[in-house]
């Protein structure tokens, strides 16, 4: 990261903590903060540093990340088999496992040294979760617990939006719309975890085509540092054509449901900070 993105991070993440503080310090519970951004706009960046930084204001924190839920390589197989090919790949509503996630916010409230809570890790070079016994354990009570994610908020999009076809991927390897019409009935089942959410917080992109820049970028650096699986530019274009539909639609919606959306401009300078 550069100076001035690290600056900056270091600015938003001090502007957005103030800005909650009161009702994160009134809380009986973990204070619940939803941190939604498309893939590539620096989201996990933003909530370690925004973790380091309640914990300095004394707050416990933790960060949990939707990726992490992701079902192994192996359930997606399932998927692929039982429902449609294309749930071979992780990322789309119905292959994170939200009934674990919602178990691990439940329990956070009582976690300690005798009842800790442990939650997944997901390893995107090897597509797939790392070993129980590396979970992390939480042994205190957070404070605050911030919940990140790609599609964290997102609502199903009418039926009618399914009909035609986005990209050449649902073309070609959806043509009677199966996987995803599957995909969005799906998203029914994050509603409950979406209401979990104290507020949230929406990092909003320019359009897709900007979004597709920042998440190859992302890719180009696993490459340097020789990632297993790694993808090639061909192989990256075909990966976030599963992300286009919903991407579009995160575009277009996710920002009027916000309590607080920060505008990028294409090389990720924060533009404006709207609270509702």
């Amino acid at each position: 990261m550069s100076p001035d993105a690290s600056t900056q991070n270091s600015t938003l993440a001090g502007h957005l903590l103030d800005q909650y503080a009161g009702r994160i310090a009134r809380a009986r519970r973990p204070y619940v903060l939803g941190l939604s951004g498309l893939q590539g706009s620096g989201k996990s960046t933003l909530a370690r540093e925004m973790k380091a930084q309640a914990e300095t204001r004394g707050w416990p924190c933790e960060v949990l990340s939707l990726d992490d839920f992701y079902y192994s390589r192996s359930e997606r197989e399932v998927l692929a088999h039982q429902i449609h090919p294309l749930l071979r790949t992780r990322g789309v509503p119905g292959t994170h496992e939200i009934e674990l996630l919602l178990s691990v916010l439940a329990a956070l409230p009582q976690a300690s040294d005798k009842l800790p809570v442990s939650y997944p890790r997901f390893d995107k070079g090897r597509d797939t979760r790392v070993a129980p016994s590396k979970w992390p354990k939480v042994i205190r009570p957070p404070k605050l617990v911030i919940l990140e994610g790609w599609a964290l908020g997102l609502r199903p999009q009418l039926q009618a939006a399914l009909d035609e076809p986005v990209n050449s991927l649902e073309r070609d390897e959806d043509p009677e719309g199966i996987w995803r019409h599957w995909v969005n009935k799906q998203l029914r089942a994050y509603q409950p975890l979406w209401r979990k959410l104290d507020a949230l917080i929406v990092l909003q992109a320019p359009n897709w085509e900007i979004v597709r820049r920042w998440r190859s970028q992302q890719e180009e650096d696993l490459l340097a540092r020789h990632a297993p699986l790694a993808m090639d530019a061909d192989t990256m274009v075909r990966f976030l054509a599963h992300y286009e539909r919903l991407s579009r639609h995160a575009l277009a919606t996710l920002k009027e449901q916000a309590d607080t959306s920060v505008e990028y401009d294409d090389d990720r300078h924060v533009i404006a900070l709207n609270h509702s």
